[in-house]
């Protein structure tokens, strides 16, 4: 991931307002992409996220579409009659963040579509989630498609929540486990993590995390305490600390997984 593909915004095709951010489907020369916009919700902060996850997820060959870098001219959208919209795009003028659109794939649901994710890949895309702290992988919102048969991880603005207060990240918090992987969708499909943990962390040494890192542009970091290569040493910092041994992450990953089995099914009650 040492570059990634940058492409430019040419028609605003239609809103996806599934998402609190108002991402969109936007055509551009490499054809159509959805695109989350760095004037909405968390900001740039949340288009890193994705770029980060998304590295780091195809380090542990996971399938995630094709993503690129697109800018947003300033005439762009400008005939669009949603004032709100507008508002989105005059404020997103730059880079953003665009996932392939993938044309006719369909939500994620466990029970309709459980049977093609598979134990050993629920359990590296549990283990990812639990590693950049990312809450959004839930049975109410899975962020997962299906697409040609095959699942796909979308939807990483949530993750690494620590970056939106870097001052607060002190050792304890950045080895800290992450307890809302026991709402993870997979969890149950998921076999023990600690079977995958050290292969998967091994994947990840210092060179593959700067990699995924450098590959962020600097308009998307902050300008801040030393710049953009100072915001992506915190990031490699902070991420290095929690692929050191011993992982918590994992350890809770795996406790919340043994009590989820456990726990009787739950009744649904009959519809009239």
């Amino acid at each position: 991931m040492s570059s990634i593909l940058r492409v430019t915004a040419k028609r605003y095709v239609q809103p996806l307002r599934e998402g609190g951010s108002l991402p969109a489907v936007v055509d551009t020369e490499d054809g159509l992409y959805v695109v989350k916009f760095r004037g909405a919700g968390q900001g740039p902060k949340a288009l890193v996220a994705e770029l980060i996850v998304a590295g780091i997820a195809r380090a542990l060959e996971l399938p995630v579409p094709d993503i690129a870098l697109v800018d947003v001219p300033p005439p762009f959208g400008r005939s669009e009659p949603d004032p709100e919209i507008q508002d989105l795009l005059r404020a997103s003028h730059g880079t953003n963040f665009g996932i392939r659109y993938l044309d006719g794939a369909f939500n994620f649901e466990l029970g309709a579509a459980g049977h093609l994710v598979s134990p050993e890949l629920a359990t590296r895309i549990v283990w990812l989630d639990a590693l950049t702290t990312n809450p959004d992988r839930t049975h109410r919102n899975p962020n997962l498609l299906v697409w040609q048969g095959t699942p796909w991880l979308i939807d990483h603005g949530a993750a690494l929540y620590a970056h939106h207060d870097w001052s607060r990240v002190d050792e304890a918090r950045t080895r800290a486990p992450f307890p809302l992987i026991a709402d993870h969708v997979l969890l149950t499909t998921a076999e023990d993590p600690r079977t995958v943990d050290s292969d998967l962390a091994e994947r990840h040494p210092t060179a593959v995390l700067s990699e995924v890192l450098q590959a962020v542009p600097d308009e998307l970091l902050s300008p801040d305490a030393g710049g953009p290569e100072a915001d992506r040493e915190r990031y490699l910092t902070y991420l290095t600390a929690r692929l050191a041994k011993p992982r918590a992450f994992v350890e809770v990953a795996a406790e919340a997984r043994e009590r989820v089995l456990r726990e009787p099914p739950r009744s649904i009650p009959a519809r009239r």
